[in-house]
């Protein structure tokens, strides 16, 4: 094996390009992956903006998950063998072709799955379950609203909230065709936002318990307008704003809680016990095909700022991914 690796690498503002760099060399408990697929997220857009630095002892490579075949082991490793078929949360450097994690923040690739598709699944199911599940803290008969439905993280969310056997679920897209797409994987009830008011349809409907919301500006006042009481509003981006005015009679009279988070800093024990529940409850309905990847399109390494470009443009359903 070679001492050196190939990734896809920009500095703050700057077109990615191609650069040759020392190959990671795995730590206490890490192991080095070889890797096949890097998902693309919008928090590379963000990093290379210079809006969403990684945390300290990260990668400056861009990328948040992947998949590929295990190639060495550091110290202290023991669940993973040379050989083995993995896909992986990473706090970083996934456009490349190599990478360094924590055993704990990785996945087994079940049965025939490709690793292509295998790369569509860590950064999502993991943000879900972090947001759906642990935090706003779904409960078997409450209904699910979410935005962003045919989204990277929200064909996840979708389908995990329906195999957890949500009564009802809501998911939001900006198309006819997306709206098809938010059925097909579970949604009860797609809502075009550009033709039609989901806090009205969602109230009508009898309210949300659980709300996932990426879009943030004047969706946080709708959120809390289409909301039941004592429910739980998670924000994981703030697409349209960060900024917004906001009546809080709502959420002081329906006991409302109103909640935001993100999942990429968070301490290595952490991402473990994340990674253990998603593979606990939810990776037997990837394995069995029951939750499956949206797959949008992929792009050689070499293409990377294509591929970036692509994602930001918006409009497309599922991952994006890089291919090595």
């Amino acid at each position: 094996m070679t001492a050196t690796m190939t990734a896809a690498h920009a500095e703050t503002g700057q077109p990615l390009k191609r650069v040759e760099r020392p190959r990671p060399v795995p730590g206490q408990g890490e192991i080095l992956i070889e890797v096949a697929a890097a998902g693309l997220n919008r928090a590379d857009l963000a990093q290379r903006a210079g809006r969403y630095p990684p945390p300290p002892g990260a990668s400056d490579i861009l990328g948040l998950e992947v998949s590929g075949t295990v190639v060495g082991l550091g110290p202290g490793t023991s669940r993973f063998k040379q050989g083995d078929r993995v896909c992986a949360l990473l706090a970083g450097g996934g456009y490349a072709s190599h990478v360094v994690v924590d055993e704990g923040s990785v996945l087994p690739v079940p049965g025939d799955m490709d690793l292509v598709t295998a790369a569509c699944f860590p950064e999502a199911l993991m943000t879900a379950w972090a947001n759906v599940f642990d935090r706003a803290g779904l409960k078997p008969g409450e209904t699910f609203l979410c935005h962003g439905a045919t989204s990277g993280i929200g064909v996840m969310a979708i389908q995990m909230a329906k195999a957890y056997g949500a009564p009802k679920i809501f998911g939001t897209a900006g198309s006819e065709e997306k709206c098809a797409l938010a059925r097909d994987l579970g949604a009860d009830i797609a809502i075009n936002y550009r033709e039609q008011d989901f806090e009205q349809i969602v109230k009508e409907a009898g309210g949300a318990d659980v709300t996932l919301d990426m879009v943030g500006g004047d969706y946080i006042q709708k959120n809390i307008g289409a909301a039941k009481a004592d429910g739980r509003i998670i924000n994981i981006a703030y697409q349209n704003g960060m900024v917004a005015e906001v009546n809080f009679g709502l959420v002081l009279m329906k006991r409302l809680s109103l909640m935001a988070t993100t999942l990429r800093a968070r301490p290595v024990p952490e991402k473990s016990r994340i990674r253990a529940a998603v593979e606990k409850d939810f990776w037997p309905h990837v394995a069995s095909g029951k939750i499956r990847a949206v797959l949008e399109k992929t792009y050689p390494l070499a293409e990377a700022e294509a591929a970036l470009a692509h994602m930001e443009k918006g409009g497309h359903s599922g991952k994006i991914l890089l291919t090595l």
